[in-house]
């Protein structure tokens, strides 16, 4: 996992999360806490609600990404820029300052005047923008977006089948485009991926946003720090049938378990709950093992991998073709066999390269997921067992 360095703040594996808050100077954004057109009135607020509330980054929104609003042209854009920079000329607390655009022209005006870092909500549909970010070396969060430059997000509006192939978008499930769409127009070398939880177009389902929360740990494939924007998103809200204004504590639930799950960066307009939040799934998350020898050149790392998925994304950035299955294991508790079930249930385990190892009363079965997937195939597997298993009827993920 590469870190990165936005304007001196590490962004990565070897540094706590890190908490974006959120300043709109857009007259049209939905949610009026974090609204402001007066400099000194948003300056007032990055002070005491973002930054005195532990955000390290704050990222200014110049126009509103519903998508039911007309999009705005980079010169309009660079209208409101003033506000966004005299509000950041005014504030007191230290923080990385970002601007969220989807034009490199934007990005620039904005990097000459003071800002920090870039968050493309575009995805790189503007082809200058990875070329802006580089030449000011800045960090940039990249969304995942088709390459248009009015659709942001909208990943399923993505010709997949020009941009890919016809096979590919016909195979593809919603995190494939996802994972694709990060990868379509490249990365710098200071990009942060942002899988884009939320309703961006109409065809994107909220089970779209569970089952990319669910696989969030794929994204670390890439090889880049990862951002989540789930605050208060439907597809938390509506698990526990709450509004906007009462889905905090959904909303608190999931960063903990988004930066258990490898989240490096946590977009929110609540920071001071989510900071908190962010800590205790840093604090809980697996220990992993990294080491590197002296002069740099040759380093080792534990990948955060729990599903022959995660595997394929890694082996993928590099180019290896292996059964994935063969990467990840799996151990089961066995119950209520007798010593003849048992003996069998052994000698089809050391024939599918699993193991099989039995106390009085329970039984313990461990292999990889693609020898548990063979395991289950035979006939002398009690079929309760076989069920349990990759490819048993469960499913692999």
């Amino acid at each position: 996992m590469q870190n990165v360095d936005a304007a001196g703040l590490g962004i990565g594996d070897d540094y706590p999360p890190r908490v974006m808050g959120v300043l709109n100077v857009s007259e049209e954004s939905p949610y009026d806490p974090s609204v402001f057109d007066d400099p000194a009135e948003a300056a007032a607020y990055v002070d005491d609600e973002l930054i005195d509330e532990g955000a390290d980054i704050v990222d200014v929104g110049l126009e509103s990404a519903n998508k039911k609003f007309d999009v705005l042209s980079a010169r309009q854009e660079l209208d409101r820029l003033d506000t966004a920079v005299e509000t950041l000329e005014s504030t007191s607390g230290d923080a990385v300052w970002s601007i969220e655009t989807r034009y490199a022209e934007v990005a620039e005006a904005a990097l000459d005047r003071g800002f920090d870092m870039v968050n493309d909500i575009a995805g790189f549909a503007d082809p200058e923008m990875p070329e802006v970010c580089q030449e000011y070396d800045v960090a940039v969060a990249k969304m995942a977006s088709p390459p248009d430059i009015a659709k942001p997000g909208a990943v399923r509006a993505t010709p997949w089948a020009e941009r890919k192939s016809e096979s590919w978008a016909e195979s593809a499930d919603y995190v494939d485009q996802v994972y694709e769409a990060l990868k379509q127009n490249g990365l710098t070398d200071k990009t942060i991926v942002d899988p884009a939880f939320g309703r961006w177009s109409d065809e994107q389902t909220v089970e779209d946003d569970r089952e990319t929360f669910r696989r969030l740990r794929e994204f670390r494939g890439l090889g880049a720090p990862t951002l989540v924007s789930i605050n208060r998103k439907t597809f938390l809200r509506s698990l526990a049938d709450r509004s906007t204004e009462g889905a905090l504590p959904v909303s608190l639930a999931a960063t903990s378990m988004a930066v258990e799950r490898g989240a490096h960066v946590i977009r929110t307009h609540d920071v001071s709950e989510t900071r908190d939040a962010a800590l205790v799934g840093d604090a809980f998350a697996p220990e992993r093992g990294r080491s590197a020898d002296e002069d740099g050149e040759i380093s080792a790392e534990e990948l955060d991998v729990t599903t022959p998925d995660e595997a394929a994304r890694h082996f993928e950035r590099a180019g290896v073709e292996v059964d994935p299955a063969a990467a990840v294991s799996g151990v089961y508790a066995v119950r209520g066999l007798d010593e003849a079930a048992r003996e069998a249930l052994r000698s089809a385990a050391a024939a599918t390269d699993c193991r099989f190892v039995a106390g009085d009363e329970e039984g313990f079965l461990w292999g990889s997921t693609g020898a548990l997937a063979d395991l289950a195939t035979r006939t002398d597997v009690p079929r309760a067992l076989a069920g349990t298993l990759p490819g048993g009827g469960r499913g692999d993920r």
